[in-house]
């Protein structure tokens, strides 16, 4: 029995090597022979691989067509088996050549694995009990002029499978699945929202005022206006602007774009998820965040107990709620409710080895203590609630301590999830905010917001109390597909140029 494409690699004076000048070879005797399979538009099939296994009873000895790429080939002279994988997984086919006529099954033989291909025949199961395609007629659709990864090994290397994911979701079929679930996940965040009355919407990515988060934009030129513009890194101040509008309930999945550097957990464009929701606040946030988590595990994985990376989270449980001051005190013993002066604060930051800048504030030093002693900490559910008004220029303040705002970071594994507001809808306290932020941009701050003001004029029309929220969906992902990182949930990730 010889199996196909074993043969080693050899470079040829030609920059291809010896597989692929074959399969250019036997392209050419293709076309020379009028069977271009190039020039097939189309090929209707009635059932994928998948359907074949779970109707078998139904299909036994009946007729089916279906499609797909050579996977494997096991050659046995006059009888062959081949492996077909479609969109919906592998099936084997049994190629005989007295079924098939000589001269069909002497061009079939001149095939390659990876080659695509239409496929007629009988459902059958053979003797060793495999559910399999007895063929009748074979059409080759597409010629594969590459090789694939050496079967047995698939693709390994980790930058090969990023920067050529097409291959990578030939031959490792997990990372199929991984992208079925996230496609599944966005799916039942949109229908929980809509069954909740939210309204799906969309706002621009190019932007003249890139506000709404703390994060440096990609800048661009649109060469019709002469206008310099900003890929958006938030979806917040439109989103805002039409709850002004009257719109209660709304939201938008799209892609932001923050020009930042590039790990386990941050690419520079990715999937954020925003809502917004008039007359309710954070806590209204918080109870609509447990339940659409609770939710979405329950459809896509049939549980609310999640493992990643061998550490189980409860989402069935209620998530713990506890302030930032609360936090940095259980994990790092100092209470920053005692603190009372920014000198006080920066000797505490000395202390406790907390590095900070000339123009960091008492709430920016918190917020280092909190990211130095606490993030790791929190691997269950937790809403950490109440942050410095210094880092929360969209936020409303706490009535009973305007020193915090009304706002919490949604944590899980350790990870930031999401981050939610009661929104500030106050534009004289908003217009001064956006004044301190200007002040922290003029002092070397480039992830400072600057000043909207059609997001003013509008709020200056009045915007009822309103609870907002965005999620990040690509870490959402992460989690309930346990990928490492963010780069196996993004079909696509950014990738350094392979010139550089």
């Amino acid at each position: 029995m010889e199996e196909k494409d074993t043969v080693e690699i050899i470079e040829t004076d030609d920059g291809l090597n010896e597989q692929m000048r074959l399969r250019r070879e036997k392209l050419a005797a293709m076309k020379e022979a009028g069977k271009n399979p190039f020039t097939i538009v189309r090929f209707d099939r009635d059932c994928t691989a998948t359907e074949i296994k779970e109707r078998f009873e139904e299909l036994e000895n009946k007729d089916v067509v279906i499609a797909g790429r050579i996977m494997s080939w096991r050659d046995m002279g006059k009888a062959n088996f081949i492996d077909l994988l479609d969109g919906s997984g592998r099936i084997q086919l049994y190629v005989k050549m007295d079924e098939i006529g000589e001269e069909a099954f002497a061009d079939f033989k001149t095939w390659d694995i990876g080659d695509i291909i239409g496929v007629k025949g009988f459902v059958f199961r053979t003797r060793r009990g495999e559910i399999s395609v007895h063929v009748k007629e074979l059409t080759l659709l597409s010629k594969s002029l590459n090789p694939l990864p050496e079967k047995w090994h698939g693709l390994t290397n980790v930058d090969t499978r990023y920067r050529q994911r097409y291959v990578d979701l030939i031959v490792n079929p997990d990372v199929k699945d991984t992208f079925a679930k996230r496609s599944a996940i966005i799916s039942a965040i949109r229908r929980y929202l809509d069954d909740q009355g939210f309204m799906e919407v969309e706002t621009p990515m190019l932007v003249s005022n890139a506000g709404g988060a703390a994060a440096r934009p990609f800048e661009t030129h649109f060469n019709a206006l002469d206008e310099d513009l900003k890929l958006r890194i938030s979806l917040e101040l439109y989103l805002k602007r039409l709850i002004v509008g009257g719109f209660e309930k709304v939201y938008e999945i799209g892609r932001v774009f923050r020009n930042e550097g590039l790990d386990t957990r941050h690419n520079p464009e990715f999937t954020l998820m925003e809502l917004y929701q008039a007359y309710t606040d954070y806590h209204g946030m918080m109870d609509l965040t447990e339940n659409l988590y609770r939710y979405v595990a329950q459809k896509v994985l049939g549980t609310t107990k999640i493992t990643y990376n061998g550490i189980e989270m409860d989402l069935g449980k209620p998530f713990e709620r506890i302030t930032m001051v609360d936090a940095v005190k259980k994990y790092s013993g100092v209470d920053f409710a005692e603190v009372k002066t920014l000198d006080e604060a920066r000797a505490l930051a000395k202390e406790h080895h907390v590095e900070f800048e000339g123009r960091h504030s008492k709430g920016d030093i918190l917020n280092l203590f909190f990211e130095e002693f606490v993030e790791d900490h929190l691997v269950q559910p937790t809403f950490v609630m109440d942050h410095p008004v210094e880092i929360s220029p969209l936020t409303k303040k706490k009535p009973d301590n305007p020193d915090y705002v009304e706002r919490f970071e949604f944590f899980m594994n350790g990870w930031e999830m999401a981050n939610a507001y009661s929104e500030l809808n106050d534009p004289i306290d908003q217009r001064e905010r956006f004044a301190a932020q200007e002040e922290q941009l003029a002092k070397g701050d480039e992830e400072a917001n600057t000043t909207d003001e059609d997001f003013l004029n509008a709020l200056e029309l009045g915007m009822p109390p309103t609870g907002g929220i965005g999620f990040g969906i690509d870490r959402m992902c992460m989690l309930l597909t346990d990928s490492p990182a963010i780069r196996d949930v993004l079909l696509f990730p950014t990738m350094k140029s392979i010139d550089k």
